[in-house]
Order: C-alpha cells, then structure tokens, then sequence
C-alpha cells in the first residue's frame, strides 16, 4: 500500500494545487491513484476525483471514529498503485491543543511518509529552520520530502536547495516556479469547484505536466513505497447496509448550482435502496419521475439568475413539495427553496417553499463543525437501537443567512455547536421537507441516508 501525506507549513501554501499536480503526473504515467482529503470539503476532492478518474474520500477525526478512518482508507487502497491523503491547514494544526486531531495525527494513524509543501516567497535560508522546527515538533513524524512552491526563478531555487541540503537531512524531491497557469481561481469557500470549471481537465493536464518537468515522480514513488503497510481497524463501527434491490427514485441537482455531495453518502443511498437521478437545475424545465429529492449544496449565488429564470423546473419543485414529496436540502439546496437568494444588490426569485430570503453577506455566517441534537420535529424514522435525541457531529460553511423567517417555524435540530439556521436551530421542517444549513455525513452512526431513504420509501408506501 503506497502511499503519502502532502502538507504544509501552513494554509495557502499550494498544496492543493500540488496534490491536483502529481495525481495527474501519476495518472498520466498509467498509475492508478486513490485520493484522500483530510477533513470536512467538498471542493478539494471535487478536483481531486477530476484529476485521478476515481471518488476521493474524506478522512475527518470530528465525524468519524478512527478505526472508521482506517477501514475507509484500507478498503479505497484496495487494487491501486498510490494513495495520496491531501491535509487541510498546516502539517501540526487542528482543534485540540494535544493535536489528536492534526494533520500529523492522521498521518500517524495512516502511517504516512510526508510530503511537506512549502511556500517559498521571500524565504531563503529562512526555511531550514522552518524545516528542523518541524522534524522536532513531534519525532514520530516523518518528513520524507520537501516540495518548493511559488519559487522566483533558477537563481531563487539554487538557494533554497543549497540551505536545505547543508542544514537538514531532507531532500528536496522539486521546485514549482510562479506561473499563472498553475493558479486555480480562488472564490469565498476556497479553490472553485472542478464541476463548475469548464477549463477544468485542461487546468489538472497542465498541472500534471508541470509536476512532471520541475518535480522527481522517481523519488516521490519511492518515498510513498517507504509507507508500512496500514491494515484496518480490528472492528467497523457501523457496518455497511446490506445492498437491497432499488425500489425509490430520488432525484438530485448535479450542475453548475449544485455539487456538493460525499461519494460515500451516495453510495449508501443506492445501498440502502434508492436509484440516484440526476438533473440539471439549469437546463431541465421538467422534474425527473422521482420519489423524493436530495438537494445539495453549491454555489447557486453564482448562476441565481439563469436559477430565476427556469421558472418552470422551479414551479415542478415547489409543487412536488407543497404535495407532500418528501425532500432533503442541504445549504445550497436550503438557498435554493427560499423565497429569494439577495446577492450584491441583486434579488432573484426563488424556488419559495420556505418562508424566508436567502441573504449573501461578505463574511462566513456559520463555519466549521457543527454538533446538533435531534428534536422530536425531525421526520426521518429512527433506527433500532437510535437515541431519541441523537447528537449529529457535521460541519458548516456558509455565507448566507436565512432572513424573515418566522421564529415559530419548526425545526429538526437544536444547535450545540455552530450556527445553523439562526445560532439555536438548524433543520426547516416544513411538511415532508427537512432543510438544513449544516451538511452531514454518513459516518460514525449518523446513518441518514439509511433514514432519509426509509422515509421516501415510507411516503411512497402511503400514496
């Protein structure tokens, strides 16, 4: 099981952009990479999956015990040549002070060589410190490798070399100069989102080819061969549902507007019985034949007027909703069902089953994890064995606010952690809609989808 940990020294170092980089270098000398990202993200491994052919997955202390992290990461390595885990933040960064839950926690418990990633602007003999700071910070630790990035020139990278050769014992496995062809555009919630880049297979090629002319693929492969290899966690926490026959259709955005969905979830959804139909918020004027609708996150401020103006797909929706189909949303799907999305000025009409106005402001209204209790208003059937007030750990990020709403409104969810819907709940009921700001995740028994799924199904046994 080869594999590597990319990681830095801190945020905005160009990790992402390297980790997009070498899948692509990788793929293109015919390697079959798995790819990993650490943490609660939707964009990342959107370019991520883009760049390797196949789903990455998600690998997050604050949702998922750790032999759960452990069995995932076994069972995606099964039958590739690497696995690459892409860390978010800085290589010792994370919640806890202990840092049992930092990006060098993951890449013990993985057992992963790291790949560390630093930005190199300004910054000469200046980095062997930075470099023998972190090898001592934790000895357990091992950096295998160090990456240059947004280097000045060959003058510029001939320094940086000759400084970390004579003072470290880390090689340098290559140097990426500043090029505006390796610069992902950037927007409010990070890199933008390979479904909604129309350049972006052109964009992952180039990164790939510049990871192939400035870095040594040789010595990377051979750092990643170095990993022990990582068996799973001696038991699953949750064991998979047994695959049943598709018996509810659940239709789901997946277009410019909408994108954010975990692989996994859906994955679990067919599992658990449903057939996944796509859509397009954008082009199609007519709801698929579905049960029930899974509307996930995104960027619809982005589009808001081509979403205002395909009135007739927004009426087919409402309707399907205000006549009791069952539907889930979840941030931007939450955005989506409002009676207006307010950007810049801007106003656009809405989908309109919940009573309230979507409003962009220029600052996060709710980031990070979120830790909700279940209200006896939540529709989803519980399970065997499931708490009556289950406590859902999840994560947020969202510029909106949900404005005008009425504070009788009721909701599935109190809020102990987060922001949600208004600091105190989170999770719009309103007759078989449930619409939440906080996005959830299918792992460490918070089986939803298994729920969500037995829901639709129960609503369509009544009709």
């Amino acid at each position: 099981m080869s594999h590597l940990f990319i990681s830095a020294a801190h945020k905005s170092s160009g990790k992402t952009t390297v980790s997009i980089g070498l899948t692509a270098a990788l793929v293109q000398r015919g390697l079959t990479v798995q790819t990993f990202k650490k943490g609660p993200d939707y964009i990342d491994p959107l370019w991520l999956s883009a760049a390797s052919g196949r789903p990455c997955r998600n690998l997050d202390f604050f949702t998922t015990p750790r032999q759960e992290i452990e069995n995932t990461f076994s069972k995606a390595m099964c039958g590739v040549n690497l696995g690459l885990i892409e860390g978010n933040k800085g290589l010792y960064d994370g919640l806890d002070l202990d840092g049992s839950n930092s990006n060098a926690a993951l890449a013990a418990l993985l057992q992963a060589p790291v790949l560390l990633v630093i930005d190199a602007r300004g910054m000469t003999r200046g980095t062997a410190p930075l470099i023998l700071g972190y090898q001592a910070f934790d000895p357990d630790i091992r950096i295998a490798g160090v990456l240059l990035n947004k280097v000045g020139g060959a003058r510029h990278e001939a320094k940086l070399r000759r400084v970390i050769e004579h003072y470290t014992d880390v090689p340098v496995v290559g140097a990426l100069h500043n090029a505006p062809q390796l610069v992902i555009d950037e927007r409010h919630l990070g890199l933008m989102p390979s479904n909604e880049a129309g350049e972006a297979q052109e964009k992952i090629s180039a990164l790939g080819r510049a990871l192939t002319a400035q870095v040594d693929l040789e010595q990377i492969l051979a750092i990643a061969d170095s990993a022990p290899p990582v068996s799973a966690g001696e038991t699953v926490v949750e064991p998979p549902p047994q695959a049943r026959r598709a018996d509810v259709r659940i239709g789901y955005p997946r277009d410019r507007a909408f994108g954010f969905y975990y692989p996994g979830d859906l994955e679990k959804m067919t599992a658990a019985g449903a057939e996944l139909i796509p859509f397009d918020t954008l082009v199609d004027t007519r709801l698929p034949e579905v049960d029930g609708l899974f509307l996930g996150g995104g960027f619809p401020e982005m589009v808001m007027q081509q979403l205002q103006a395909n009135q007739p797909l927004r009426a087919e929706i409402r309707r399907f909703i205000e006549q009791g189909g069952p539907a889930y949303a979840e941030c931007g799907g939450l955005m989506y069902l409002a009676e207006r999305l307010i950007w810049r000025g801007k106003s656009c009409n809405m989908v309109g089953v919940i009573p309230g106005d979507a409003v962009m402001y220029d600052k996060p209204q709710g980031r990070g994890y979120v830790r909700l209790r279940e209200t006896d208003q939540i529709p989803w059937p519980r399970l065997a064995g499931q708490a009556a007030e289950q406590v859902i750990a999840a994560h947020e990020f969202h510029y909106s606010a949900l404005e005008n709403i009425d504070p009788h409104s009721t909701f599935a969810y109190r809020v102990e952690r987060g922001h949600g819907i208004d600091s105190r709940h989170d999770g719009f009921v309103y007759k078989r809609l449930l619409a939440s700001y906080t996005h959830l995740r299918d792992v460490g028994g918070n089986q939803w989808t298994r729920r969500f799924v037995a829901y639709v199904r129960s609503c369509k046994d009544r009709e």
